[in-house]
């Protein structure tokens, strides 16, 4: 555990689980090492934390072959070097990466992409400039 985890911890309970916009959620490390906070049974293997990290170096990776996230495939909507974006069926996941981590959030069928999108871009924000 990093020292940022309790802070890590902090984030993904009262903003991300706490906005009522996700199901599960977690804050992986700044050199993708691995998770260092997340909701209760959120888990990701290192080869999928290991294709996230290389989706953000090649973006066209993350179109072509997609990413999972706790063993659920994607299809990746969009990809750029700050945000990937996926789909299964109507379910969604956000992955945003900030200066000092990267988050991770899933949200049920109910929950439209763009305002769980825009929950994390915030809280990335945030992180990247604290006021």
């Amino acid at each position: 555990m990093g020292q940022h985890s309790a802070i890590w911890q902090g984030y993904v309970d009262s903003s991300l689980m706490g906005s009522g916009q996700f199901d599960k959620a977690g804050i992986l490390a700044a050199d993708f090492s691995g998770l260092e906070a997340q909701s209760p049974g959120f888990t990701m293997s290192q080869e999928d934390i290991n294709t996230l990290a290389a989706a953000f170096t090649d973006p066209a990776s993350a179109f072509a072959n997609g990413f999972s996230i706790g063993g659920e495939k994607f299809v990746c909507i969009k990809a750029d070097t700050r945000s990937l974006y996926g789909k299964k069926g109507k379910e969604g996941a956000i992955i945003s990466r900030a200066s000092a981590c990267t988050i991770i959030a899933h949200h049920g069928e109910s929950v439209q992409t763009p305002n769980a999108a825009t929950v994390v871009e915030n809280l990335v924000d945030y992180i990247n400039n604290p006021q």
